[in-house]
C-alpha cells in the first residue's frame, strides 16, 4: 500500500468508527423511547417523571459539550474518544441490570457522558481529515449513519423488545458498544495535524471569540429550536403518542415514528449538497425550516390520517428538518478552523440544551392535561419559532474554510 493509500484509508477508516459511534450513541440516546410505558413502571415512575430520567442523558451532555470542544481542539479525538465509547456502553449495561431509580439515574448520566464526545467527535475528524470543502457534505453524512442505523435499529430493536423484554435488548446495545470500541481501538487515529499538548496560551481561549459573536448565539438557538421534534418525538414520546391518539399498533408506531430518522439521513446530506450548489446555507435552512413546521403540523394534528399518511408526512418532516445540520457549517465557516471543535461543541450544546427543557415540559404536560394534544402544540410552534430566528441569521465565511 502507498503512503497515499495508506492516508486515504487511515482517514475513512477515522471516519466510520467516527460515524458508528454516533450510531451508537444516538440508539443509546432514544433507547427509553423503545418501551416507556414498561420502564415507567418498572421504576415506579410517573410519565413526568420518567421523562425527566430520560432527559439526564441531557443534563450531562449537553455541559459536556464546551469541554468536549476544548478538549479535542487542544489533544485530539482518539484519547478521549475511546473512553468515551466504554463509558456510553457502561451506562447502558447499568440501566438494565437495575431496579433502583437512583442508579437509573446515574447510569443513564454515565450513558450521556461517554455520549457527549460522539457527534463532536466525528465533525471534528471531518474538519481536520478532510478538505474544507467536503464539511457540510460529509457532517450531513455523518448525521444520515447515525439517522438510518437508528430508523433501522429502533424498528427492530422495538421488535425485539415485544419479545424479549426491554432488558435483554440494553444489554445487546451495551455490547454491540464493546464491539465499536475494539474497532476504535484498531483504527481511529489521529491526522498529521492533531493539536499537541498545551498549544494554546490558556485553555480557555477559543471559548472568548465565540461567546462574543451573537452570530455564533443566534445560530445555536435557531439549531436547538429546530432540532426540538427529533429530540422530543422521535427520541421519547412519538412512539407513545401514536398508540394513544391515534390507536396505532406497537409495530406501526415505531416504524411510523422511524420515518423521521429516514427522513433525516435524506435531508442532512441533501440540504449540504444543495446548499454546495447554490452557494448559499441561509436559504436553505430557512427553506428547510418552515417545510418542516408545516409537515409536523401535519402529522400530528391532520385528521383520520392512515398509518401511510402520518408516516409520509414524519418522513417529509425528517427530510425538512435535516438542514439543521447547516448549522454546523455556518457557525464554524465564520471562525478560524484552530477553534472549529469548540464551536461545533457549542451549538451542540445548545442545540441539545433544548432537551433539558422541553422533554420535561412535554412530560409535566402530559401529566397536568393527562393527554397528547396541548404537549404536541409544542412542537410545529417551536419549528416555526426556528424559522423566524433563521430569518436573521447572516453568511460568514473565515478564509481557513475556502473551498
Amino acid at each position: 500500500m502507498t503512503t497515499k493509500s495508506a492516508t486515504a484509508f487511515s482517514t475513512w477508516a477515522a471516519f466510520a468508527c467516527a460515524g458508528l459511534f454516533f450510531l451508537f450513541e444516538f440508539v443509546a440516546r432514544i433507547s427509553p423511547s423503545l418501551a416507556p410505558e414498561e420502564i415507567a413502571r418498572w421504576f415506579g415512575l410517573s410519565e413526568g417523571v420518567f421523562s425527566t430520567l430520560a432527559s439526564l442523558f441531557f443534563w450531562i451532555y449537553a455541559p459536556m459539550q464546551i469541554v468536549v470542544g476544548l478538549l479535542l481542539d487542544r489533544f485530539g479525538a482518539r484519547r478521549f474518544v475511546l473512553p468515551a465509547i466504554l463509558a456510553c456502553a457502561a451506562g447502558m449495561a447499568l440501566f438494565a441490570a437495575t431496579d433502583m431509580p437512583l442508579v437509573a439515574a446515574a447510569a443513564r448520566l454515565l450513558t450521556g457522558l461517554g455520549a457527549s464526545f460522539a457527534f463532536v467527535g466525528a465533525l471534528y475528524i471531518v474538519n481536520h481529515r478532510f478538505a474544507p470543502g467536503r464539511f457540510a457534505l460529509l457532517s450531513g453524512l455523518v448525521n444520515a449513519v447515525g439517522m438510518l442505523g437508528t430508523a433501522i435499529g429502533a424498528t427492530a430493536l422495538s421488535l425485539m423488545v415485544e419479545a424479549q423484554g426491554w432488558r435483554p435488548v440494553f444489554l445487546a446495545i451495551a455490547l454491540a458498544g464493546l464491539g465499536i470500541f475494539g474497532l476504535a481501538l484498531a483504527f481511529l487515529r489521529d491526522g498529521p495535524d492533531a493539536p499537541r499538548p498545551a498549544a494554546d496560551p490558556h485553555p480557555l481561549a477559543p471559548l472568548r471569540p465565540l461567546l462574543r459573536d451573537g452570530r455564533v448565539w443566534l445560530i445555536a438557538l435557531q439549531g436547538a429550536l429546530f432540532y426540538m421534534p427529533v429530540n422530543v418525538y422521535g427520541g421519547l414520546w412519538g412512539k407513545a403518542e401514536l398508540m394513544a391518539d391515534r390507536g396505532f399498533g406497537d409495530g406501526e408506531a415505531e416504524f411510523t415514528v422511524s420515518m423521521i430518522f429516514w427522513g433525516m439521513a435524506l435531508g442532512s446530506v441533501g440540504a449540504g449538497l444543495l446548499s454546495d450548489l447554490l452557494g448559499h446555507r441561509q436559504r436553505v435552512l430557512l427553506l428547510g425550516t418552515l417545510l418542516a413546521g408545516v409537515s409536523y403540523a401535519v402529522a400530528l394534528f391532520a385528521p383520520g390520517l392512515p398509518v401511510a399518511g402520518v408516516a409520509v408526512a414524519l418522513l417529509l418532516a425528517g427530510t425538512f428538518n435535516g438542514a439543521q445540520m447547516l448549522t454546523f457549517a455556518m457557525a464554524k465557516e465564520g471562525h478560524p478552523a484552530a477553534i472549529s471543535g469548540t464551536l461545533i461543541a457549542f451549538v451542540n450544546m445548545v442545540g441539545i440544551g433544548g432537551a433539558l427543557v422541553f422533554q420535561p415540559l412535554v412530560g409535566a404536560l402530559l401529566d397536568a392535561t393527562g393527554g397528547y394534544f396541548v404537549a404536541m402544540l409544542t412542537i410545529p410552534g417551536a419549528v416555526l419559532l426556528s424559522a423566524a430566528l433563521a430569518v436573521f441569521i447572516r453568511e460568514s465565511r473565515h478564509p481557513d474554510h475556502a473551498a
